[in-house]
């Protein structure tokens, strides 16, 4: 269907942005059964559903073609979160633009008093939050008599987030003769009633499974050892280098780590969490439109409505917890016909419960392993090459300086000496344990070892939130007890101690060593506390109480152990 049946102010707008011809969802909204009507409508993520909406109420907007002078509104639309409803409200300026719409945008988090002067100066279309909506209604500053149409935009979403009440205050508000649009992933028992209730006649439109979809995402599944899965987040970002990457986490305590640790890393990073007031998050998202950041650490809620043109690769740091989520975080990429990569880091006890998910979510994810070092190598060597044979313009300065290298290097030298200085300049990636299923089964069980069939378990007191690593722990060991790193059993790390097992026969000596290593307080030279354990260590998976994190969640880079502010030096 073209876009030739639409008012030509629409039309060229469209052909202004590069569309072509309608999704499938703008289509459906457009059919002659469609017009006119109250609609519920399904649709995917990045399906095109803002235009959808706005061609939808273009009838009852325009007047032969024209809008009439702003006064009260005649569109109203309400959408979840502050970031949804800018969005929307971008689209719907362009979409109308040529028209000289006058669009009026109500969120949380702005000039409360602005709004209402913009407001007393008339608008065509309303957009905002159901919260700020409802004040303004309140306060007598917004009129909604004049109402032709009400979109309710993500309304499941904004059902789950306790809108509820405002959303029933400002449709009751709303003039009784208004077309309703309730644009909805899903069509859960609190969906429909809010339809029966508001809206007439309602036709069921879903385009999930006949729209692109997943047809521009490249889904991709990568199994790891669980302590593993920071290492595979470094070098995924490394093997992808995508212009822009936002990385999903469950609790805003792992996105917190997560930054620092990609941060020190060299990463330009931000974070998107419930934490952040809202001006935090505005300078996040201008720092990532800016190309000032590359990569954005975020949880569920703080990246709903986000829309990043250059947004190319998504990662599933921790796993979502249903299909609906994956098929939201994966959606912020591979819009408006780009396309993107969403990966899932997958720990190995978990990769039944991902098949699951993606098995409900219809997707078909290709099973691969982490990137290595030597897959990234290669990628940036050929990377390399292309940015510098790419043309480029050169002043006098650049010109007097190259001849100044050039009389005192090799042009061999110099162009070694530029390979040099670019890969200084990047991350470096991570080996990872092998991927076999050797080394799966090693990740999920202690292999027996003889000699460990009687042992004690000691503690320590760091842990993750020390950065504790094996890597530093066993030189400590064996140079605080006397003993060698083949006389250490398993090794359990957890949120603030380390657990680790010794054999009974030594352990009496190796004890004696730690006390006379220790001073008063119990602590070495290096600041740590070592000493027997009660007993066995809290289950693999559990956390003590309040404890942030889990096993299977980002955990520091193995080697950079950090130091407790209490304490002397730094574990060696």
């Amino acid at each position: 269907m073209p876009f030739s049946t639409l008012p030509s102010l629409l039309g060229e707008a469209l052909a202004a942005r590069g569309y072509e011809a309608p999704t499938p969802v703008q289509a459906a909204v457009l059919e002659p059964e469609a017009v006119g009507r109250d609609l519920i409508v399904s649709a995917q993520t990045g399906s095109g559903k803002t235009v959808a909406f706005g061609l939808a109420f273009a009838d009852q907007l325009l007047q032969d073609g024209q809008l009439p002078a702003p006064q009260t509104p005649l569109a109203l639309v309400i959408a979840p979160t502050r970031e949804l409803a800018l969005q929307v409200s971008r689209e719907l300026m362009w979409l109308y633009g040529a028209a000289r719409a006058r669009v009026a945008t109500c969120v949380g988090g702005m000039d409360a008093s602005k709004e209402r002067r913009t407001l007393s100066h008339g608008a065509h279309i309303v957009v905002g939050t159901p919260g700020r909506l409802r004040d303004h209604v309140e306060r007598g500053a917004l009129d909604l008599s004049s109402l032709k149409v009400v979109v309710l935009d993500e309304a499941d979403e904004m059902l789950d987030m306790g809108f509820r009440e405002d959303l029933e205050e400002i449709l009751d508000a709303a003039s009784p003769e208004r077309r309703t649009l309730l644009f909805s992933a899903t069509m859960a028992k609190p969906i429909v009633q809010l339809a029966k209730r508001y809206q007439k006649d309602a036709l069921r439109i879903s385009t999930v499974g006949e729209d692109r979809g997943h047809g521009d995402i490249t889904y991709q599944a990568v199994t790891v050892s669980p302590s593993d899965i920071e290492h595979a987040v470094i070098n995924l970002l490394r093997f992808h280098e995508a212009e822009t990457a936002i990385l999903f986490c469950a609790t805003r305590d792992n996105v917190r780590h997560l930054h620092a640790t990609l941060v020190e890393r060299g990463f330009s990073a931000v974070a998107l969490s419930g934490e952040h007031s809202q001006s935090e998050r505005n300078h996040a998202l201008q720092a990532l439109r800016d190309r000032r950041a590359r990569v954005c650490v975020a949880t569920d809620v703080a990246a709903r409505g986000i829309d990043l043109p250059s947004l190319s690769l998504v990662v599933h740091v921790e796993l979502p917890r249903d299909a609906e989520t994956l098929q939201h975080r994966s959606g912020r990429t591979g819009r408006a016909g780009k396309k993107g990569t969403a990966v899932l880091i997958v720990p190995y006890p978990r990769r039944r419960r991902v098949e699951a998910v993606l098995k409900g979510a219809r997707i078909n994810a290709e099973w691969i392993e982490a990137p290595t070092p030597e897959d990234i190598r290669k990628n940036d060597r050929e990377r390399l090459i292309t940015t510098l044979l790419e043309p480029v313009e050169f002043d006098d300065e650049d010109r007097a300086l190259a001849e100044r290298l050039m009389a005192e290097k090799s042009p061999e030298d110099i162009a070694a000496a530029l390979v040099r200085a670019h890969r200084a300049a990047m991350p470096q990636p991570e080996e990872l344990m092998e991927n076999s299923p050797e080394a799966r089964r090693a990740a999920q069980q202690e292999r027996h070892r003889p000699g460990f069939d009687d042992t004690v378990w000691f503690r320590m007191d760091v842990g993750r939130r020390q950065n504790a690593d094996p890597r530093w722990i066993l030189p400590l060991l064996c140079r605080r007890g006397h003993i060698t790193k083949n006389e250490v059993g398993a090794i359990r790390i957890m949120p603030s101690e380390t657990w680790f097992q010794v054999p009974n026969a030594i352990a009496g000596k190796f004890a004696a060593s730690i006390a006379r290593t220790a001073d008063a307080q119990g602590e070495g030279e290096d600041g740590v506390r070592i000493e027997r354990a009660p007993g066995e260590p809290p289950a693999q998976g559990r956390r003590p109480h309040g404890a942030p994190g889990g096993h299977a969640g980002p955990r520091p880079p193995h080697g950079r152990p950090a130091r407790p502010a209490h304490r002397g030096r730094r574990p060696a």
